[in-house]
């Protein structure tokens, strides 16, 4: 046999082929909104082990499009999303700790949405899936955590929309994490976040396809609404000068004649098509929909006095607050309001701004200092964790 290179990635990858599990939860849930969900199933990765105290379990809380495949290589060939920092010596260490991610309520890809059957009607919810905020993502991770008999988080590490779960889960469970890492976040959206967000969803609702929101009875979907949407939200997690490095104003110029190149696509009108129409196969509108809202309502302050560092008080973990230069959706400044309230509760918080030219999409990508900060950091952790289990 030729030598390796000859075998398949996830021969070589060291978490292997990664398997989803599903949790069904056959206990109602009360969401913000007042509605019950009688039941919801939870689909969900593992990398690593759970230790015999049961105390080195990490919660990964996926951003607006995510999904609990984080890591290794699915069985359709698929990468995690967060693979470069999940595994075995990597920044999120899999020989120190049991790393879960699940695929949360609202989504489209196995946990209970929009997609899922309503059992009031024997058809899929569609728009009538209720209302969620990030306090209900939260509430459902509580109560996959009991499913797995795990009674305390090492560390609850979220990026963008993960990091607001982060910062949730201190407040809601204050005593059932040891550490919040939050990267990329903001305790509430700006006016610029939110106007995005609508335009997007107007694209959506736009589609003729849409049937106002019941396209799935009608066996179709919005998908060239969808990619807009998607395209939309993709050019704001990219910068300027990543975009420049990579497109500039090049011309995809292949089959046109002589006196058609100069108006020939733009490479980076290629890319976002390719990208916006990638995602309307995979994401389901409804989902998107449902989502966004939940991004623009998210304010961490607004049950505390619209007071961020009276929310923080309640607070009883350590944090690690990361953001990145060139992101101008949740901007350093976010991160340093994020921090200073912190400080001004008295928590225990590190901060660490990376320079970065990748947008608000860096916190996926690699970078060596960003991986540096996280894995000493979580290092750290992980040996006052087996400190204290002495």
């Amino acid at each position: 046999m030729p030598p390796d290179t000859a075998l398949p990635f996830s021969v070589h990858h060291p978490l292997g082929t990664t398997a989803s599990q599903i949790a069904v939860i056959n206990k109602p849930m009360d969401l913000v909104c007042g509605t019950t969900l009688p039941f919801h199933s939870l689909v969900f990765e593992t990398y690593g082990i759970l230790n015999k105290a049961r105390n080195n379990a990490v919660l990964i809380c996926h951003a607006l499009s995510g999904d609990h495949h984080a890591a290794g290589i699915d069985k359709d060939g698929k990468v995690g999303w967060w693979d470069h920092y999940i595994g075995p010596d990597k920044a999120i260490d899999t020989n120190k700790y049991f790393v879960i991610c699940p695929n949360n309520i609202g989504s489209c890809c196995g946990s209970t949405g929009p997609t899922a059957t309503d059992p009031e009607t024997g058809k899929p919810y569609g728009k009538n899936f209720p209302s969620i905020q990030v306090r209900d993502w939260v509430e459902s991770q509580k109560y996959l955590m009991d499913h797995l008999k795990i009674d305390c988080w090492a560390a609850v590490i979220g990026g963008s929309l993960g990091g607001m779960q982060a910062m949730c889960w201190s407040l809601a469970y204050p005593e059932k994490l040891q550490h919040a890492v939050v990267i990329a976040a903001a305790m509430k959206l700006s006016a610029q976040n939110i106007a995005f967000n609508e335009i997007a969803r107007r694209a959506i609702q736009s589609d003729a396809e849409f049937k106002d929101g019941h396209y799935l009875d009608y066996q179709t979907s919005p998908k060239q609404g969808l990619a807009l949407a998607r395209m939309i939200g993709h050019l704001t997690y990219l910068s300027d000068d990543a975009l420049g490095r990579k497109f500039g104003r090049l011309v995809n110029s292949d089959g046109l004649g002589t006196a058609e190149k100069e108006l020939g696509e733009f490479e980076v009108a290629n890319y976002l098509n390719y990208q916006g129409d990638k995602f309307s196969q995979q994401f389901d509108a409804n989902s998107y929909i449902l989502i966004t809202k939940m991004l623009d309502h998210f304010d961490l302050a607004q049950d505390y006095n619209n007071d961020p560092t009276e929310a923080f008080s309640q607070a009883k973990c350590q944090f690690l607050v990361i953001s990145f230069s060139s992101d101008w959706r949740f901007s350093p400044l976010c991160s340093r309001q994020i921090t200073d309230s912190l400080i001004g509760a008295g928590k225990a918080v590190s901060y660490i701004r990376i320079e970065s030219d990748q947008g608000h999409d860096a916190f996926l990508l690699p970078d060596t200092r960003y991986q540096n900060a996280l894995g000493i950091y979580l290092s750290r952790a992980a040996s006052e964790l087996e400190a204290n289990s002495l």
